[in-house]
Formats: C-alpha cells, structure tokens, sequence
C-alpha cells in the first residue's frame, strides 16, 4: 500500500505527527490532544493510527517508551 490508500483523515493525522513542532519521539503521544485538535473521538484517532501502521509501515513507527507511546513518521512526498 502507498500514500495514495490512506483517506482523508489518515495523511492529515500522518502529516500533523511529521510536522517538526510535533516531536512525538522525545514527548509522549496524546490520543486524547489529538481528537480534540482535529475534532474528532479518540476512537478515530486510534483507528487511524492503526491504519497508518497497516497501510504504510515503512514511514511510521510507533513505540513505548517511559510510560507513554511515541510516534516517528517521514512523510515520502517530503523527500
């Protein structure tokens, strides 16, 4: 799968977790942050970021660590 399999909400949620100010590496991932800034239910939120996993795995990584989850994405269209 590719950038071009992912809906609307996934390459926005994708693009908002690339975006430098967005250090989801070094600070701890909220779902809960997340929804409200795209105004949408953690549900969703997780959803998509399960699909992000699924669809394009080799641009997303998402870990645990020190207690919360953290994010790594490269957005390819940016390269």
């Amino acid at each position: 799968m590719a950038m071009a399999d992912l809906t609307k909400f996934e390459k926005r949620i994708f693009k908002w977790i690339c975006l430098e100010d967005n250090d989801f590496v070094n600070n701890p991932w909220s779902t809960k942050k997340a929804a409200k800034a795209f105004k949408v239910d953690e549900d969703e939120v997780y959803d998509a970021l399960a699909a992000l996993t699924e669809k394009i795995p080799h641009h997303i990584y998402v870990h645990y660590k020190d207690g919360g989850i953290r994010i790594k994405a490269e957005d390819p269209e940016e390269n």
